[in-house]
């Protein structure tokens, strides 16, 4: 299906006048993000569901639209004013206090790295852990801890593993006379912390299991 043959199934079958070609190309492009209606409707057209046009969920509203539930749903079981939720959705800003949180996450079966994503806790968790590579670990075990509930042995393990790789680059980086190398390592040492928390969970994984 091209994209006039998408618009016009918007416009014929779901009551989408505005449904343009350009409107449907800016939306594969990624310049444009469909409303939760417009993607229930662009499903429809495909013949998909909502979930399979997402790939992998990273905001509060994609989960909850891959999990095939109204934002009715989720605000009355969780706990929340429709209105105060649906805010919530549009800024990625989540509020709600520790018991709906807990209920949030058992209703969108989020993993705890999902959890902390739609949380809105990514950039502090990044921040501890910058902090904990970059000078005693062992400090800030109870601050990430309070963020991630995880058990002690694992959450030390990791900050430690985190600490003893980018230690382990950053001294290769001064180490290494000029050149290439240093060059190389102190880029890999930069590119380890733009990565942080996913190289954390990774830790973390490991650590597990």
């Amino acid at each position: 299906m091209g994209p006039e043959h998408v618009a016009y199934g918007l416009r014929a079958s779901y009551g989408m006048p505005y449904a343009t070609p350009d409107l449907v190309v800016a939306w594969e492009r990624g310049i444009a993000s469909p409303s939760s209606a417009e993607l229930t409707a662009l499903a429809g057209v495909l013949w998909c569901s909502p979930g399979e046009l997402i790939g992998a969920p990273r905001t509060l509203r994609e989960h909850r639209i891959s999990r095939g539930l109204a934002a009715e749903d989720v605000a009355r079981t969780v706990g929340l004013e429709l209105l105060a939720y649906q805010r919530m959705e549009e800024t990625d800003e989540w509020r709600g206090n520790e018991r709906q949180s807990s209920v949030l996450a058992d209703l969108l079966e989020l993993s705890l790295p999902d959890f902390i994503t739609v949380t809105g806790r990514d950039e502090r968790l990044a921040e501890l852990l910058r902090s904990a590579v970059a000078t005693r670990w062992q400090a800030y075990v109870r601050p990430v801890g309070k963020m991630v509930p995880l058990d002690r042995r694992i959450l030390e393990e990791a900050l430690q593993e985190l600490h003893t790789d980018y230690q382990g680059q950053m001294a290769a980086s001064l180490s290494w006379a000029s050149g290439s190398a240093a060059g190389d390592s102190s880029d890999a040492g930069r590119d380890f912390l733009d990565r942080i928390v996913d190289n954390f969970w990774s830790m973390v994984q490991r650590s597990t299991y």
